[in-house]
């Protein structure tokens, strides 16, 4: 999804969005200073992708280990157009890090729940959509899938150039199918379509 294409009300989201992550960042490291300065496609072009990914109908969508936001709060300004009346909850442990989180959440008017917990203790969520972007591997997030995920729900992750090692190991720990979308800002990237969880 191309953010050039966004409503002008989406668009103003957006800025405020990375104005804010602009003054915290130097405090609380919420991404690599070097991404900084091409914050639009390093995350924010990188994390709308996912909305190419997710159901017409979107009930209760959790964002797992958020940090910044990305991509869980750039989904829930994007959903204010596309997936009107969608729930989202971005879990993150960093009590800082919930605190940017809800200052966006505030300043662009809106409404997330952020869970100040860490992910394998958090209540469990019946999350109809999953997400996660560089936060652990597969066979760790196919845990946290199986925890706060419907069983016929959709995990959306985000990852990097080592994509296929990490499939290759869940598969032995795992049951599950997945499907690997190539990334539309990274060549080596993928999104991993992922359904039907269950313990091997």
């Amino acid at each position: 999804m191309s953010l050039a294409n966004v409503s002008r009300e989406t668009e103003e989201r957006l800025e405020i969005y990375a104005a804010l992550l602009e003054k915290w960042n130097p405090k609380i490291n919420l991404v690599a200073r070097a991404s900084l300065n091409e914050a639009g496609r390093r995350h924010f072009e990188d994390s709308a992708q996912i909305m190419l990914h997710a159901p017409t109908q979107i009930s209760h969508w959790v964002d797992i280990g958020s940090g910044g936001g990305f991509p869980g709060l750039v989904a829930a300004i994007l959903a204010q157009e596309s997936h009107k009346g969608a729930k989202f909850t971005l879990i993150e442990s960093d009590q800082r890090k919930c605190a940017f989180l809800r200052s966006v959440s505030r300043e662009t008017s809106v409404p997330v729940t952020v869970l100040s917990e860490r992910i394998e203790q958090a209540a469990p969520q019946e999350a109809d959509v999953l997400s996660a972007r560089a936060l652990a591997p597969l066979t760790d997030l196919l845990g946290f899938a199986t925890r706060h995920m419907v069983p016929d729900g959709l995990a959306l992750f985000m990852k990097g150039a080592q994509w296929q090692d990490e499939l290759r190991q869940a598969e032995n720990l795992w049951n599950f199918k997945a499907t690997a979308c190539k990334s539309e800002t990274d060549d080596s990237a993928h999104i991993l379509k992922v359904t039907g969880v269950s313990r091997a």
